[in-house]
């Protein structure tokens, strides 16, 4: 695991993989494989952390996912990150890396998980060519 990326993270880069977190996502819940679903779930919420609407929707789709699943431990969670992400935002006060599933603190920086950081690189890479 890589503790985080090396410059921030812009709109432009960021946009383009969380759309296909969430499409990852949708693909793994639709055959059934939770772990993908979670996984991408929770990278999407890594990648959203600095974009307060992004963040809030991140957790909102884990919430519905948590719901769909039957997990009330999750989903309640949830309900508790949704209200704790305008405080964090605002006071900038976001757990680097943190995956946003209820079994971790909310409060608790976490490790960049290696295949995150390596998409988050090749992004950045094709942003900077193309620019």
């Amino acid at each position: 695991m890589i503790t985080s990326t090396a410059k921030p993270l812009t709109r432009t880069i960021v946009a383009p993989l969380l759309r296909d977190q969430y499409r990852l996502f949708r693909e793994s819940s639709r055959t059934g494989d939770e772990a993908a679903a979670w996984r991408a779930l929770e990278w999407e919420h890594i990648l959203s952390q600095p974009y307060m609407g992004a963040h809030l929707a991140s957790h909102w789709h884990m919430f519905r996912y948590a719901i769909e699943l039957g997990d009330s431990r999750e989903a309640a969670g949830q309900v508790v990150r949704f209200l704790l992400v305008p405080l964090g935002s605002l006071t900038g006060r976001l757990p680097a890396g943190n995956n946003g599933r209820a079994r971790v603190s909310a409060f608790d920086p976490m490790p960049m998980p290696e295949g995150l950081a390596v998409l988050i690189e090749a992004a950045r890479s094709a942003a900077e060519r193309d620019a």
